[in-house]
Order: C-alpha cells, then structure tokens, then sequence
C-alpha cells in the first residue's frame, strides 16, 4: 500500500493499493492501444481537448490546490498559482502546437524536403512531490499535443494529486489510456522502462534516481530527458537596485518552503554592499508568516517529510561548525523548519557545495566581477543563475561565461511555457516547455523526394 501523510498534522490522510504486474502491464498495454488512434487525431482535436483541461483546472483549482497543501505542505496560496499556471501550460500549447510540430522544409537538390515531426508512442515520467501538478503537467501536456501519451510514476507521498492529474484529463474528455496514473513503487521503474512498448522516459528528481534511470534506459536504447535540481546562485553586483533585488532574492530562495529545484541557493554578495544588503534581506524574511499551510496568509510551511528538515538542519549545523554564523533562524521543529540565514559562508561549506532543499541560505562575498562568476561556477549543477545590476551593457557580455542552463537578469529563475527549460552538467540534460521541449520526444524524420 501506499500512503500519504500530511506533514503538518502528521496524519495519514490517504492510501492507495498499488497495481500488481499484471494489472500494470494491462495498463501499459492500454496506453500503446490508444496511441494508434490518438496519434492520427489532428491538432485542432488535441487543442479543443486540452482547452477543456485548462478550463478544468481554473474551475477546480482550489480543490487540486488543497490536496497538494495535504500531501506535501506547500502554502495554499502557492498551491493554488501552482494548479492555475498548469491551466496556462495547456492553453499555450493548445495554441502553439501546430505551428510547432509543423514539417520543416529544408531547400536542398531534392523535389522535396523537409523534417516532419511524428509521435514515438508511450511515455513514462518519474516525478517528484515539490510541485505536485506543475512537474508533471509540463511534461503531459506537450506530449499529448504531439500525438505521444503518458504514463506516470509520481512520488509515493502524492499519490492523490497523481489520481487527480488523471481525472483533469478524463474530466477534459481524453481518450481514456492518453494519459494514465501507475500507483506503482520505484522497484517498479526498471520493468516498466524494458516493456517493448514504453519509447521513451523523462524524470525530474536527484543525481542518483537520474542516473539510475538513464542507465536502464541506455541498456534498452530509449531516450531520456533529466532535471535533476540545482544550486542555483543569485549574484548581487554593487550597482543592484537593493530593494527591487531584495525582493526578488527573498521570493527566488523561500518560496514554496525552499523546495524548489531553481530556487536561489547560494547568495554572492558585492563586498561593498554586502552589510546594507544583510539587514534589509534578513528585516524582509523575518517578515514572512509560518504557520498552518491551509491559511491563506501563510507563506513558509512545512518540509514535505521530516527526514528533509533533518538533512536541512544537519547541512546548516555542518556549515557552523566550519565557520559559518546564523543571522536568523537554524532551528527545527519536527517537519518545520525556521527561515534561515548564513553569512561567512565559504565555498568548502554544505550549504554551498551541496542542495538546500529548504528554507535556509548561504551569503558569500566576492570582490569583483571575476570572483562572482568563478564561485557562480564552482558546483557541480548548472540549472541556472540570476544576477542583479543595473548595468545591461556589461551583463549581456558575461552571460556567456555562466555554467548553466539558463540565466536570468534581474529575477529570479522560472519556469515559462515559452521558454526552454532544463540544466547542464549535473542538473541533468534535455529540454522541457517552449518549442525545444514538445520536440524532445518526437521521431525527427528526414523526408527527400526526388522526381
């Protein structure tokens, strides 16, 4: 069985029987019977149908919205912009698809040529609990467009908001077996990935879930998309306007409880402004509320399970050891954990090497622009960066020296529909959203026709 337990009351709230091996091939068997036909629908089905999902999740978005904040904390209002920018995921590929996955003509000596854009089949994504709705419908959503359908092995502490993914897609009027739930484990995983009839994975999740799958998946031949986290470095130059900067580094590190894949995770500090910034960015998080995740008001709730508190708070007492010294908060209660500042911090410490998954942050100083990019660069992930100065001159002339996925100038790292998505070195490999992302999991065909 498998169950999930609020972690703010500490009560289980829900259990679900998992599916046994023949009850899961049935279901991937049915998901490949439905790709024969859902692949010869044309766009205008497919955008009429995810249209309805949209409206689906705008009309439903506080009872989704709810069932997340029980399942894994995160503050109800957060929740619920969630569930509403999974009804925008929808309608921006309702609306782009078809000019997307158009075939490309490419001039060549050939009567005719050009790139079609054709579906592969069946598609696991192995998701994770931090963004219960979002992570899993910026993968459904472009690959249902595409003609592909989905299957999904969701983190055993959201198996509710998995149930309730499925049921947008039903409600919406999906063919059933487009797109489909397994309550299975992660022993399940590898079987699932050698059915003949699963083509592709994407997971979103930690080095060692991504390296394990993308193994499984090589030895099969089968293509995989990874997004393994990050640590992502907000980078504060001494020209910064430091209120707007503040805001934006407070919102970058503690939304969502700090459990967020681009979360802003390691603050550089321009030595010259790095005292004035300390005492607004800490008088700004000493303001945000804790408390129960249902109250509207409540910005920073609980970590989805203690076990993560208690990483959190070893990584943070690890740092102090090795000189590090807590400006506000360090201390744990069960599955709470206080917002949490860091100054003195060094490169050697947890809290920069490794990913806070939490309400705590590090603030390191550099000297000049050279310091700030070399210790922007000195992790192992590269999901992103963001970088504060009033000069666009100078910044758009660095931008290529930064080691990541993406950066963003003046805000914090997001994700967009319109944007590609997605990390190098660690932080994984592929793209999700925007053109680049319905394009991972299609067969680029070549096409040449000669008189």
């Amino acid at each position: 069985m498998k169950t999930s337990v609020n972690p703010y009351t500490r009560k289980e709230i829900y259990e679900f029987k998992e599916l046994n091996k023949s009850e899961l091939e049935s279901k991937i068997k049915a998901s490949h019977e439905t790709f024969q036909s859902w692949q010869e629908t044309t766009f205008e089905v497919r955008s009429k149908l995810m249209l309805k999902a949209a409206d689906v999740l705008k009309e439903n978005s506080k009872k989704y919205a709810e069932i997340i904040t029980s399942e894994m904390g995160k503050p109800i209002s957060q929740a619920i912009a969630e569930v509403e920018k999974c009804s925008w995921v929808c309608k921006y590929y309702a609306d782009n698809a078809k000019q997307q996955l158009a075939d490309e003509t490419i001039e060549t000596d050939a009567y005719r040529s050009y790139v079609a854009y054709e579906p592969l089949g069946v598609i696991l994504a192995v998701m994770p609990w931090n963004y219960p709705f979002w992570q899993v419908f910026r993968f459904a959503v472009p690959n249902l467009m595409a003609g592909n359908v989905g299957i999904l092995k969701h983190a055993s502490n959201v198996m509710k908001s998995a149930e309730m993914i499925q049921e947008v897609f039903e409600i919406a009027g999906f063919p059933e077996g487009c797109f489909q739930n397994l309550i299975i484990g992660s022993d399940k995983i590898e079987s699932v990935i050698g059915n003949p009839l699963v083509k592709a994975v994407t997971l979103t999740g930690s080095k060692p879930a991504g390296a394990s799958v993308a193994s499984i998946a090589g030895n099969k031949i089968k293509k995989t998309v990874l997004e393994l986290g990050g640590s992502n470095a907000l980078i504060v130059m001494k020209d910064a306007d430091l209120g707007k900067t503040v805001e934006t580094c407070v919102q970058a590190r503690f939304q969502n409880t700090g459990q967020s894949c681009i979360a802003g995770k390691r603050l550089l500090v321009h030595e010259a402004i790095v005292d004035d910034f300390v005492e607004k960015f800490s008088t700004k998080v000493r303001e945000l509320k804790s408390g129960d995740p249902m109250d509207e008001d409540t910005y920073i709730g609980v970590l989805a399970r203690e076990d993560l508190a208690e990483d959190l708070e070893k990584q943070v007492q690890d740092s102090v050891k090795m000189g590090a010294e807590i400006v506000l908060g360090g201390k744990r209660d069960g599955t709470y954990f206080e917002p949490t500042i860091l100054t003195e911090v060094t490169p050697d410490m947890p809290v920069f090497q490794e990913e806070t998954f939490g309400p705590a942050i590090g603030i390191t100083v550099f000297k000049d622009v050279e310091e700030a990019i070399a210790l922007s660069n000195n992790s192992d992930f590269g999901l992103g960066v963001s970088i504060f100065t009033e000069d666009m001159h100078k910044v758009e002339k660095l931008i290529p020296r930064f080691e990541e996925g993406a950066v963003f100038v003046n805000e914090l790292v997001k994700s967009d529909p319109r944007l590609p998505f997605g990390g190098i070195k660690i932080s994984g490999y592929g793209r999700e959203l925007s053109t680049h992302g319905i394009r991972e999991f299609v067969n680029k065909k070549t096409v040449y026709i000669k008189k």
